[in-house]
């Protein structure tokens, strides 16, 4: 039990030393933010999470509503289409409109063609601004509410949605007046995710210019070289995360949500009009086509044009490097998952699942923030064994930096993966082993890990996507000239080569694609399952 509360505690300390960063006093470059930045940087972040959540939900409760209630055609492809978006880093998304809407993106072409105006005699709206963010975001983070919401439509059950209907209610009056209220956990959990990706973005909204706590915690610690004011603004990111979370439980009260029958088959999905038809087509197309289609076409498209294997040819070292790190990473967070859940199942108590819980606190925390937690940390411990060794950045100037960080800011894809499997595996196989003369060891390697070989690979898989994505964190904490492919995307997007970046691009779009595969299997599992069962 200790040394998986030790565990805990070291993958959590980044996020220990950020919520202590208030008392490290500074060198007056806070007191300088807060009288010049500090407030841009918490109205844009705030406006930026409260849109982009808005628009998610609204996007991901209907298209959810649509898919589970309404047969029409298209349905059952659109059923998972709805979760491509996942696939597209939002710096991606960034790139592609901004090539296609820009001054001199096809669009603005086309319309100063098509009507003969020149440049100052029409209005187009500006994609690289706080607005195009929030739209943007909208479109590719709504399927965290889709998941959420779609799942809690389906457990609902049918008894209510048919008192409803017998007490003559309409279908929009059931849905604002039944489901909506049932569904209310799921839409405000969604709601919430998807703020805390917007605050945790910082390619896109550098790449607009949009000033956000994120892209200022990269200026503090790179432009004015002060590491306690890049933690403490740190700090105040991690505030308006847990204000959050806070206003998600409170938007709860102390409501609680009990289904109170056991019938649970399939809702009857209600027949449509040819033009109802078509609109709910419309409403679950239109996000996969803005979230998905669209600038995975931009990036084929931008792709052929400046030679598709030569850029992947140029991009080799830098997938090699992606691959690595996001290998070691995920090995890393499932051989720590391992560890802590099988402690909680040893020694269940109040001790070993707070240390469970404790060390999956960095997935809520953006990556810049886990960043400056960890090159705090390291340099601390570099300047106290410089005397031992011969050169600086000892820690903090290598790849052990970089698996840090991830592994604080992904152990839970890995924890939550793991503990559901081990959950499944009977206690009484644990006694079994014992009683064969297995210790706990002998029993985790001989018995348990065959039967988690499932769970541990789709963790292994999760980490290793989220892994080959991530950006503020890398581009933070990489050594010297090694660059992953995700920073490198950003760097030829940021010196406007945006044709060259495309390939690798794809590359990492195609990877994001597994986890997408995973889920929309697990659906098509449960509803098999759910048909079995009636």
């Amino acid at each position: 039990m200790t040394g998986g509360c030790l565990l805990a505690l070291i993958i959590a300390a980044p996020v220990f030393v950020i919520a202590a960063s208030p008392l490290l006093g500074g060198d007056g470059t806070w007191a300088h933010l807060r009288e010049t930045v500090l407030g841009l940087y918490i109205r844009n972040s705030l406006f930026l999470a409260f849109g982009a959540g808005l628009g998610a939900g609204l996007i991901g409760l209907f298209s959810a509503w649509c898919i589970t209630m309404y047969q029409f055609p298209g349905r059952r492809i659109l059923e998972w289409m709805l979760l491509l978006p996942l696939a597209m880093p939002t710096y991606l998304i960034a790139y592609a409109y901004t090539d296609f809407l820009d001054f001199n993106g096809p669009i603005q072409d086309w319309i100063r063609n098509w009507t003969g105006l020149g440049a100052r005699e029409y209005w187009f709206p500006q994609i690289r601004s706080l607005g195009g963010a929030i739209f943007l975001f909208a479109f590719v983070l709504y399927p965290y509410v889709y998941l959420l919401c779609r799942a809690s439509f389906l457990e609902q059950s049918v008894c209510m949605l048919d008192a409803s209907r017998t007490m003559g209610q309409s279908r929009l009056q059931s849905f604002r007046r039944v489901a909506i209220p049932l569904a209310r956990p799921a839409l405000a959990a969604g709601i919430a995710l998807v703020a805390m990706e917007s605050l945790a973005d910082y390619g896109a909204v550098d790449y607009f210019a949009v000033d956000t706590f994120t892209t200022g915690i990269y200026r503090t610690w790179f432009g004015l070289g002060s590491p306690i004011a890049a933690a403490q603004l740190s700090a105040g990111l991690l505030g308006v995360i847990v204000l959050v979370v806070v206003l998600e439980r409170l938007s709860r009260g102390r409501k609680r949500f009990f289904h109170t029958t056991n019938r649970h088959q399939n809702l009857p999905r209600w027949p449509l009009s040819i033009p109802k038809k078509f609109c709910a087509f419309i409403i679950c197309f239109l996000p996969v086509l803005i979230g998905f289609l669209i600038p995975l076409g931009i990036l084929i498209e931008a792709s052929t044009q400046a030679g598709f294997f030569p850029s992947l040819l140029d991009s080799l070292e830098w997938a090699w490097h992606s691959i690595v790190l996001a290998l070691s990473a995920s090995v890393l967070a499932v051989l720590f998952a391992l560890i802590l859940s099988y402690n909680v199942r040893l020694a269940p108590g109040l001790v070993s699942r707070s240390a469970a819980r404790m060390a999956s606190l960095g997935y809520a925390i953006p990556g810049s923030v886990i960043a400056v937690g960890v090159l705090l940390i390291l340099g601390w411990t570099d300047r106290a064994t410089t005397s031992l060794f011969s050169h600086h950045f000892l820690l903090s100037g290598t790849l052990a930096a970089l698996l840090f960080a991830y592994v604080t800011r992904f152990l839970t894809l890995s924890l939550g993966t793991v503990e559901s499997g081990l959950g499944r595996i009977s206690p009484s196989l644990d006694q079994a082993g014992r009683t064969l003369g297995a210790g706990p060891v002998g029993v985790l390697r001989r018995i348990h890990f065959p039967m988690l070989r499932a769970s541990t690979l789709a963790a292994a898989l999760l980490v290793f996507v989220e892994v080959l994505k991530e950006l503020p964190a890398t581009l933070m904490i990489r050594p010297f000239n090694f660059d992953t492919l995700a920073v490198h995307i950003y760097q030829q997007a940021s010196d406007e080569r945006f044709a060259e970046s495309a390939a690798p691009a794809l590359m990492i779009v195609l990877v994001g694609l597994a986890p997408v595969l995973i889920l929309s299997r697990m659906m098509s599992k449960s509803r098999a399952e759910r048909s079995e069962v009636e």
